[in-house]
């Protein structure tokens, strides 16, 4: 029982394995030429010449598939060029406002300076409304 187990799962990764090479040998035709051979693929339909060398099959782009090759890449190229100046651009104007909306050292001491005198007069009035309610005592010893 356990062996069955054990054999059907095999049994189906194989199958799945041996579908999946076999489509992948279908993949590409091979057809004889004068020089070598012409492969296609068949899912593509991007066309490369081969030739036998040291035993073994060595196959290059056509050229016309590669020059088609060659404007996509100059054309990303170009592409890629444009956006890593705008991103340049877009940080350098980012941080030149970034810098330009922070308060100077000056700005900075003056505003710390008015945020001290109002703590201290809101606490003052707070120490003299329970001096004159006569509550301090009570809040003490209710806290206790």
């Amino acid at each position: 029982m356990r062996l069955q187990h054990i054999l059907i799962p095999a049994a189906l990764v194989s199958l799945v394995a041996a579908s999946a090479y076999s489509e992948e040998t279908d993949r590409y035709r091979l057809e004889k030429s004068a020089t070598g051979y012409v492969r296609m693929d068949t899912q593509t339909g991007a066309m490369s010449i081969c030739e036998e060398q040291s035993g073994q099959l060595v196959c290059k782009v056509a050229a016309d598939e590669r020059a088609a090759y060659q404007d996509e890449i100059d054309r990303l190229q170009t592409s890629m060029k444009a956006m890593d100046e705008r991103v340049t651009r877009l940080e350098n104007s980012l941080s030149a406002r970034l810098e330009s909306k922070l308060p100077s050292e000056e700005d900075f001491n003056k505003t710390m300076s008015y945020m001290e005198r109002f703590l201290k007069g809101f606490m003052g009035i707070v120490k003299d409304m329970d001096k004159d309610s006569g509550n301090g005592a009570q809040l003490n010893s209710q806290k206790t």
